[in-house]
């Protein structure tokens, strides 16, 4: 026997117990209540909740209902309604408008109310997640668009377009600790709410990521600010979206980084993206799901190994020709240069869903 048939037959016996379990699994592997959940962002009606449908996609997140908060029981239910008809499942409303909170202005405690209403009343309509931003500024002014394999769209960020930009007159500039201070008295009123309507919030981390924008810091754009985060208050109820694209864009790797929140079950809904860095939080690129320097199936057997159940967003899709020429942008990203529509969202979906089987079978 060669060293080299020596090596072969040790590295089968090493992956005989996966081999195994793969032989052993009943296909085709469907989602439950003991896996994670692909879902989609974008418009709940009937046409798009049938797009989402025909792709396989059973969950749903999205904005909130039409109009300022606190959103009421029958609006939220009513959008949870809708979607079940379509046979798919709200699992994640995104909720905005209480800048008087972010930033301490007047009309602070009136936000936090608001929020506060909102949260039970999506307990009390069945709403099991709120996504939520803090950003003093979101840096989009640093986008453009590249392009990859045969003309693909791809999202660059480049922190030199924006390095000097001046504070925006309706957003001020604000220091570390003041957005700091801001959250701290936030989440102190708002989480122990959040524990009794049964609701988990999840906010996401700053992207694009730099320190600083137009003059204000970041509370969300660095790792050791994530964590900062969940400390403040020490609940379930207080998580994080994980975003293994936004990990990258700091220099980190995501699979640990995942294992750190997921251990400590803070992880209330997950962003699924690619992403290659070419200087950690100011210059990056969004590529295809299926290229760049996160290892998207390290990331999936991690989540899989965690027994995470919440949803998963393969999001911002890429520009394919077919999305440009046929101006289907079901699914897509808005604002984004070099982001794509239905067509590019269905490779995300197929993609993420062979990544999430393929780690089911070999868990």
């Amino acid at each position: 026997m060669t060293r080299r048939d020596t090596l072969a037959l040790a590295g089968l016996a090493a992956l005989t117990p996966q081999l195994q379990a793969a032989a052993n699994t009943k296909w085709p592997i469907t989602e439950g209540p003991g896996t994670p959940k692909l879902c989609l962002g974008g418009p709940r009606d009937p046409a798009s909740l049938r797009g989402y449908r025909q792709l396989g996609i059973d969950h749903l997140i999205g904005g909130g209902p039409p109009g300022p908060l606190p959103w009421s029981v029958e609006a939220i239910a009513a959008e949870i309604a809708k979607c079940k008809e379509a046979g798919v499942t709200l699992a994640n409303m995104m909720m905005t408008g209480f800048h008087n909170a972010i930033y301490n202005r007047p009309g602070r405690d009136r936000d936090i109310e608001n929020v506060i209403q909102t949260i039970r009343n999506a307990g009390r309509a069945g709403l099991p997640v709120i996504e939520y931003n803090w950003y003093a500024h979101r840096a989009m002014e640093g986008y453009f668009e590249e392009t990859g394999r045969a003309g693909l769209g791809h999202t660059g960020f480049d922190y030199e377009r924006m390095r000097n930009l001046p504070p925006l007159p309706e957003e001020g500039a604000h220091s570390l600790d003041t957005m700091w201070n801001n959250i701290t008295y936030f989440l102190k009123a708002v989480v122990p709410e959040a524990e009794k309507a049964g609701v988990r919030l999840a906010l996401h981390p700053n992207d694009p990521p730099p320190l600083y924008s137009r003059g204000s810091g970041q509370i969300m754009s660095t790792l050791a600010g994530w964590k900062r985060l969940i400390d403040i208050f020490d609940s379930p109820a207080n998580g994080i979206t994980f975003d293994c694209g936004v990990t990258r864009e700091l220099g980190e790797d995501p699979v640990p980084v995942l294992r750190y929140f997921g251990e400590r079950k803070r992880i209330n809904h997950m962003h699924y993206r690619n992403v290659i860095v070419h200087k950690p939080y100011e210059r990056y690129t969004e590529v295809s799901i299926d290229e760049g320097q996160v290892d998207m199936f390290a990331v999936m057997k991690e989540v899989v190994r965690l027994k995470y159940t919440g949803p998963i967003y393969p999001e911002h899709p890429r520009a394919l020709d077919y999305d440009r020429e046929a101006a289907k942008p079901a699914g897509g990203i808005k604002g984004y240069p070099g982001g794509g529509g239905f067509a590019g969202t269905a490779f995300c979906v197929a993609y993420a869903r062979a990544m999430l089987q393929a780690a089911l079978a070999s868990a």
